[in-house]
């Protein structure tokens, strides 16, 4: 199984982006999938996940950010709206699938103030 991310970019404050990742592979049944976000010199950390039909964000983007996926598309997605400098980073996306975690390459957005 092989995550492939995108969507990152260069966007102003205030801005949007919306962030892919589609599992090629035998992905199925996907049973939590999360997005992680490292900021510049520090610990990558959860920001939003969804297993079943709960969603958990972290207090930083609640509001802001929403998670989705696809299963038909074995895809899932952050919808992340009115960026601010602090959402900097690279963001990572998750998918398990029982006692099996995989993981993408990262895609870097970068919040311009």
């Amino acid at each position: 199984v092989q995550l492939q991310a995108s969507g990152g970019g260069l966007v102003q404050a205030g801005g949007s982006l919306r962030l892919s990742c589609a599992a090629s592979g035998r992905i199925r049944p996907i049973s939590a999938v999360g997005w992680y976000h490292q900021a510049p010199g520090k610990q990558r950390e959860l920001v939003a996940s969804k297993s079943g039909g709960q969603t958990s964000y972290a207090d930083s983007v609640k509001g802001r950010f929403t998670i989705s996926l696809d299963n038909a598309k074995n895809t899932m997605y952050l919808q992340m709206n009115n960026l601010s400098p602090e959402d900097t980073g690279i963001y990572y996306c998750n998918m398990r699938r029982g006692w099996d975690n995989y993981w993408g390459q990262g895609t870097l957005v970068t919040v311009s103030s």
